[in-house]
């Protein structure tokens, strides 16, 4: 298991943005990546403020463990082989029989959450260029769940207050609206909110 602390930066973009700035990411190759977010029905996780999902790519998957911090969040990443992820999201269930997600349950377990009761609530697939810059790593989002679509650009930086004037700058530059955005997962969970209203 790998632990990073993630300080990053995102503002929701309109179409016109979205298509303007992919200019500026003609060079990058776009990956695809779908996010399983997994919660338990009365979403214990969402409480208590974590964030679990198993990411998969074309050839590999990983799961992520979120712990927000005063400033960004900790990181917890466990590698997944495919089949294992797969193994996963068919039953949606957490295999603790992998040895490299053990340390994501202990997490789990000292805060109290019993992960037997996780299930996997849904996906998010996202259109991904992605490429280091002198303010930091940027990442151009293309996101769809459910029947939304929604654009997004996203900067992590290692100091937040730099990051902070960086971030602010390059969209006054590029002549980009800032518009807040809350973290996928949050918009996710709200969309599912909405669907099971309706």
């Amino acid at each position: 298991m790998t632990t990073n602390l993630e300080i990053e930066y995102k503002t929701l973009l309109s179409l016109d943005e979205y298509d303007r700035l992919k200019k500026y990411f003609s060079h990058v190759t776009p990956i695809r990546q779908t996010n399983q977010y997994m919660d338990s029905p009365d979403l214990i996780m969402r409480s208590n403020r974590l964030a679990l999902r198993i990411r998969t790519f074309d050839n590999d998957a990983e799961m992520t463990l979120k712990v927000p911090q005063a400033i960004g969040n900790i990181e917890h990443n466990a590698a997944l082989t495919l089949e294992e992820a797969h193994g996963m999201l068919e039953s949606k269930k957490i295999n603790d029989n992998l040895p490299q997600i053990s340390d994501i349950l202990s997490i789990l377990k000292e805060r109290g959450i019993d992960y037997r009761k996780i299930t996997v609530l849904g996906s998010l697939t996202t259109i991904r260029q992605e490429m280091e810059t002198d303010i930091g790593l940027m990442a151009l989002d293309k996101n769809t769940y459910f029947d939304a679509c929604d654009y997004e650009l996203e900067l992590e930086v290692q100091d937040s207050v730099k990051g902070k004037k960086d971030f602010k700058k390059f969209l006054i530059d590029k002549n980009v609206e800032f518009r807040y955005a809350k973290s996928k997962v949050v918009r996710f969970l709200k969309m599912l909110d909405n669907k099971t209203k309706n």
